[in-house]
């Protein structure tokens, strides 16, 4: 059989809501992981998949993979160490990549493979879900109307409407937002500033006033990239969580829970953060819960000698049927979205890049207001 897509990490969260809403719009989907039994029942409702055991640290398995899909298109929602990993694989396989976002390392790396992958005729795009994703088009779309752009300010804001603690999403991504010193572009230059030790109070539509801190993101960085040219000076991004999941988290990290050190438990090693990322698979939603968020991205800066600003707000509700993915729809369906659109050639570039470089906003926010997810520039809806 030959499927339309590979999708690396077809086995977590992310990776579970790219391919149903690739095999919901029509496409044939080749699912990758490690523990089929978490994907049995989109193997058993669909018949356009199968599914196919990968290893990302055996480039190998990733090659085979490609191969035996026949697929020209890999969207990869294993953890972002293994990307360098996975868009590798697409070259020697002569596929095109996605994958939800790269450390700031691994993204100058991916950057790096722009000629190579421009002279095989393939595209890159890292970085594509909520934030980074979304947050990166809506950048795109609001920049052409600066002729100089001084500021940006990105992040996300959530809530739940019952009060208990639900995996937002990867634990240990989570973990690596709330410890990592926090790079953020200060009057043209990268400083780095601790995440708690930045918290702040804020207002979003849709969510109220919440607290939110820098984080570890790429888009410092690409943001930085593509905009310097247009007078780009300073960019900070800042993550917003409710109480009840902020107070939970910064408690497993307080109880060593969060560390990646290596500790002998009954003679085998483990790695805390490995462990708890395990326990929490088992966690289960209360019923009837639900989420919303708010990716917004703030720009000043300067139109016909005047000062101008936009805020760009994306709104996120649970969908029926999709209650089990919360407000991460945002982030799988997105990938999904320009995955679709590489497929139907609405995107023609070659070579490595961010969402901000290669996606048309409008096509784009259409596909997401399919999916019941809202745009808006100053409050007006443009979706």
């Amino acid at each position: 059989m030959k499927f339309d897509f590979v999708v690396f990490g077809a086995t977590g969260m992310q990776g579970k809501i790219v391919a149903r809403d690739l095999i919901e719009n029509g496409y044939s989907v080749l699912l990758c992981g490690r523990d089929k039994s978490r994907v049995e029942h989109i193997l058993k409702k669909y018949p356009k998949t199968e599914f196919r055991f990968i290893e990302a640290r055996d480039i190998k398995t990733l090659v085979n993979a490609i191969k035996f899909s026949k697929a020209n298109i890999a969207i990869n929602c294993m953890e972002g160490d293994w990307n360098l990993n996975a868009l590798r694989a697409c070259i020697k396989a002569n596929a095109n990549y996605i994958d939800l976002g790269s450390e700031i390392k691994v993204t100058k790396e991916q950057f790096a493979l722009h000629d190579v992958l421009k002279r095989k005729g393939l595209i890159s795009v890292t970085g594509i879900g909520s934030v980074p994703g979304i947050g990166n088009v809506m950048l795109r779309y609001a920049a052409e109307k600066f002729d100089r752009v001084n500021d940006i300010e990105v992040g996300f804001s959530w809530d739940s409407n019952i009060k208990k603690f639900v995996v937002p999403f990867s634990i240990s991504s989570i973990i690596e937002e709330f410890t990592d010193p926090a790079p953020i572009v200060e009057n043209r230059h990268f400083i780095k500033k601790t995440p708690l030790d930045s918290i702040i109070e804020d207002y979003h539509r849709g969510i109220g006033k919440q607290k939110e801190f820098f984080v570890r993101h790429p888009e410092q960085y690409t943001f930085y990239h593509y905009f310097k040219s247009k007078g780009l000076k300073n960019v900070k991004f800042y993550a917003g969580f409710p109480e009840h999941s902020f107070c939970t988290i910064t408690g497993l990290i307080n109880t060593g829970m969060g560390s990646k050190e290596e500790i002998n438990f009954r003679g085998m090693k483990i790695k805390p953060v490995e462990f708890l990322t395990e326990v929490l698979k088992k966690l289960k939603m209360p019923e009837g819960y639900t989420e919303k968020e708010n990716l917004w991205v703030k720009i000043k800066g300067m139109k016909n000698n005047k000062s101008k600003e936009i805020l760009m707000e994306c709104l996120v509700p649970t969908l029926k049927g999709w209650e089990d993915a919360g407000c991460n729809i945002d982030t799988g369906m997105s990938a999904s979205i320009l995955g679709q659109m590489i497929k139907q050639s609405i995107i023609t570039e070659k070579g490595s890049f961010a969402p901000e470089a290669v996606v048309p906003p409008e096509p784009f926010f259409k596909e997401l207001r399919k999916r019941k997810m809202i745009v808006f520039e100053n409050g007006k809806r443009i979706n």
